[in-house]
């Protein structure tokens, strides 16, 4: 079992790594493997809603490192998204990269846990955490719980530390995180590995 968790922050190794790596290391502890990816400084693609990827397996831009992640999703069993807060949104980056990663590779998490980190220094997180959950929800996969919103406080890594009900927070994920793959885990090639699959109907608000 693999959890691949993306640092969205254009600071490699700051808060919202620092969150990530707590809840990283509660995975590993548990016997589930786990990657960090770094989204990096460069710029990120939005998407064009192009539609290309459904016929490439990919997104048509290949100037960055999304199809890169993107493969890296396929193979891993749970997610993890971190961001930080920027204007009270998760960051530009994050919310461009996700748009794509899950336009063009959403059908490989489809039903496999997922969770949210938001790293701020003081506000946004609330409104933060409710836009990355919102790409679980239209994608039929598990949000994993905690016992609160997922979010750490903190100007730098330090601070983050220091944020002993954040720690708590994350290493929550990291556990729960764990014990949903375990349960998923031991019910592949039963009847219960995936729901009843409704057909979507896909209308507009004119017919």
């Amino acid at each position: 079992m693999k959890v691949l968790l993306l640092n969205g922050s254009p600071n490699k190794n700051g808060c919202t790594y620092t969150a990530l790596s707590i809840v990283a290391k509660e995975l590993n502890s548990q016997g589930v493997e786990t990657e960090i990816v770094w989204l990096g400084k460069d710029a990120i693609r939005g998407c064009d809603g192009c539609r290309a990827c459904k016929k490439l397996g990919r997104c048509v831009y290949g100037d960055d490192p999304v199809n890169a992640i993107g493969e890296k999703i396929k193979a891993a069993d749970g997610y993890v998204f971190g961001a930080p807060v920027h204007y009270s949104s998760p960051n530009g980056a994050t919310i461009a990269a996700m748009d794509r990663l899950f336009m063009a590779y959403g059908m490989y998490m489809r039903y496999k846990p997922a969770a949210s980190v938001i790293s701020a220094r003081r506000a946004g997180t609330t409104a933060s955490y409710d836009v990355i959950n919102k790409y679980f929800g239209i994608n039929s996969m598990l949000q994993v719980p905690s016992t609160y919103w997922n979010m750490v406080h903190g100007s730098v890594a330090d601070e983050v530390l220091k944020d002993e009900e954040g720690v708590t927070i994350m290493r929550a994920i990291g556990s729960n995180m764990a014990w949903l793959l375990k349960l998923l885990d031991k019910v592949k090639g039963t009847e219960l590995e995936k729901p009843v699959i409704i057909p979507k109907a896909q209308t507009n608000f004119i017919r």
